[in-house]
């Protein structure tokens, strides 16, 4: 029976599947290589243990449709307007260089152009499934790059419908001026046809979905989601855009509902189900035969394809004015050929414009740039910053981006610098020009630096991660730096070259996680605020409040959650169980890491006398991975060592001048009464 045989391919595909990607999960390796080798395994080219290789090919495709629309739900409108300019100018830079710098590769080897403009549509497509799973997993999708990286892969995929149009046109039968007519046509067609999906999909999808919830049934929520998904989905095929764009925008018109959030948890199970029998799909394409006969020109193609799709793609990302850094992690992201190319390549070879060798060829090349493409992802901090040290890049790229940075008659001393000028960033600018507290805000996002502008804001552009614009924000006078970056990267770098900058200067740093709380603390920070954690303790609040609990009580419970938070972490530890359950509630804990030059360096907590003399007190000493609680009067301080001290705020503060400058700046000081303390 048919549908038993086609059950029996799925049973073999899923059986394989978590053999090979338990093995890569336990070598450290990326899951999708895990899909993309069971692949290559059970495929007509490997065992041949699937029979209908084009019904896997079928819920594959489900696979991307699912994908995509569970990243349109994960963005919105407002969200992608932030990297339109790019997608339009950076996508079409992207393409169409790929495309004239292939065909006059194949000029140069007396190939016909028609063939090489052809070559060169189908290299200047990413991977979009490919590229943004891995970007999820690395909670990178929202990093600058990755932002950018989404903005040029949605770009690929529209144009798309225009390299179809125009391949007749390239084929044997050489186009006419008629055709030429009928391709004008056809694209102004497609625009008119898109922009009318567009507005009808915005004003019917979200009053169907008000509809439904009224009914209070989660079975018929659940149909309508993936009816809305499939719908546009196939709507966008019948006009000739792809299936995956289409599944995007639908994704992105509920993402402005208020159902966005339920609509992606319900879809996310059919996602990474359908997901994995793509990239099987995409293994079984690769004849291990024409790699074994012909590994050299194989291997040699695809590392010249990848070397020039990423040298093309971080180009345009430099020349549209972002830093090194940013534009080496796009080229590397981009650097693979894309799944819709294989659709591209099918339809060419249909229209006689490539031939079954070349066809073979392409599947090979672009099969191994996908596998490559997890382990050049996992490789681009260090190689970006390897980049980011080439001297021609430095005095091409490394002082543009400094331009307007300096201030203007503003003379900077003990300030805040606010580091990325998102949702966190704008409110703490808008709280501390309210309260009158000098401030900076470093972002870039030239969108976002334009917006601060527009409100008055001291907003310059600039990378944080470079040692000279901090420098320019006279990191070396701040008394706060808040890094309220989103690329987990970046923000780490930025902590590096900080605390190098400044071993004093007081750091928050906004984290995603709570697992990432001790890696930050030890690259610098002061304080982290973890998102995971603070957003749970406010659920928890939130509930509380609508039984009626006392705010005494709720307050008591949500430090009980940051408390159990923050327990298994040595360094987070220490204030909040301090706070609240040895200390009356008048005192306060601060953390105080001593600089290599401290009067305190080499004292011991005896010979220091800080209790005698400012009336803090030393309750523990944070020395690289130990923490001691209650040192002894024998401790001695070295440098680095990070102090938390107890006391009212004006008496912490006393001590902190104490560590820092010795008995000369406790002088200046006054005391209780009005006079300065005795020595």
């Amino acid at each position: 029976m048919p549908h038993l045989q086609f059950l029996q391919d799925l049973v073999v595909i899923f059986g394989f599947s978590i053999v090979v990607v338990l093995i890569f999960q336990r070598i450290h390796l990326p899951s999708i290589i895990g899909f993309l080798i069971a692949g290559t395994i059970v495929g007509p080219y490997g065992l041949n243990l699937i029979d209908d290789v084009a019904q896997v090919r079928v819920l594959a495709e489900v696979g991307v449709v699912m994908l995509l629309f569970t990243i349109g739900l994960e963005f919105s409108l407002t969200r992608l307007s932030h990297v339109r300019t790019f997608a339009l100018t950076g996508g079409a830079l992207q393409v169409g260089l790929t495309i004239v710098l292939t065909t006059g590769l194949f000029l140069a080897l007396r190939e016909s152009w028609k063939t090489g403009i052809f070559w060169g549509c189908l290299l200047a497509l990413s991977s979009t499934a490919i590229v943004l799973k891995i970007l999820m997993d690395r909670n990178e999708l929202d990093a600058p790059h990755g932002r950018l990286s989404l903005g040029i892969l949605i770009f690929q995929d529209l144009v798309v419908v225009p390299m179809m149009l125009v391949t007749p046109f390239l084929g044997n039968g050489n186009g006419s001026p008629e055709s030429t007519g009928l391709i004008l046509f056809a694209l102004a067609k497609l625009v008119l046809l898109l922009a009318g999906l567009l507005l009808a999909a915005r004003w019917v999808a979200p009053k169907l979905l008000m509809w439904v919830v009224r009914t209070r049934s989660r079975e018929i929520f659940v149909i309508a989601v993936i009816l809305i998904c499939l719908g546009i989905a196939w709507l966008t095929s019948r006009i000739g855009l792809t299936l995956a764009i289409g599944a995007f925008i639908a994704g992105l018109v509920i993402s402005e509902s208020e159902y966005g959030h339920q609509a992606l948890a319900e879809v996310v199970p059919f996602r990474d189900s359908f997901n994995g029998l793509f990239f099987v799909s995409i293994g079984m394409l690769l004849d291990l035969r024409l790699l074994v006969n012909q590994p050299l020109l194989i291997l040699g193609t695809a590392a010249v394809v990848m070397i020039l799709k990423g040298l093309i793609t971080g180009g345009v990302t430099l020349a549209m004015g972002y830093p090194v850094r940013v534009a080496a992690l796009v080229g590397l992201a981009l650097l693979q050929v894309g799944e819709f190319s294989f659709v591209l390549a099918q339809f060419g070879q249909d229209q006689g414009v490539l031939g079954e060798q070349p066809y073979q060829l392409f599947l090979a090349i672009s099969i191994l740039s996908m596998l490559a493409t997890p382990f050049i992802i996992q490789l681009g901090p260090p190689l970006s910053d390897r980049a980011e040290s080439f001297q021609p890049l430095r005095r091409l790229f490394g002082t543009r981006q400094l331009t307007d940075l300096q201030p203007k008659n503003l003379e900077l001393k003990d300030h805040v610098i606010i580091a990325g000028y998102g949702f966190n960033g704008q409110n703490l600018s808008r709280t501390l020009k309210e309260a009158g507290l000098q401030h900076v805000v470093i972002d870039i996002h030239g969108d976002l630096v334009r917006l601060g502008r527009a409100q008055n804001i001291p907003i310059y552009f600039g990378d944080v991660t470079r040692p000279e614009v901090l420098r320019h924000l006279r990191i070396d006078a701040a008394k706060v730096l808040v890094l309220a970056v989103s690329d987990p990267f970046a923000l780490r770098r930025a902590l590096r070259v900080a605390r190098q900058a400044n071993p004093s200067v007081q750091i928050v740093a906004r984290s995603r996680y709570v697992r990432d709380l001790d890696e930050l603390f030890g690259l610098g920070a002061n304080d982290v605020v973890p998102e995971e954690l603070e957003s749970s303790a406010e659920i928890a609040g939130i509930v509380l409040k609508q039984y009626g609990v006392p705010p005494g009580q709720i307050s008591k419970k949500q430090d009980e959650i940051r408390r159990e938070g923050y327990s298994s972490l040595s360094r987070a530890a220490i204030q909040p169980i301090i706070t609240r359950e040895i200390l009356p509630p008048e005192i306060e804990v601060f953390r105080h890491r001593l600089v290599p030059d401290s009067p305190a360096v080499g004292k011991s907590l005896a010979q220091l006398e800080l209790p005698v003399r400012t009336g803090a007190i030393i309750v523990a000493v944070i020395r690289g991975e130990e923490t001691r609680s209650n040192p002894g009067g024998s401790f001695v301080l070295e440098p680095e060592d990070v102090l938390v001290l107890a006391g009212v705020q004006d008496v912490v503060r006393q001590a902190i001048i104490y560590l820092d400058e010795g008995d000369h700046g406790r002088a200046a000081l006054p005391g209780p009464d009005g006079v300065n303390p005795a020595p």
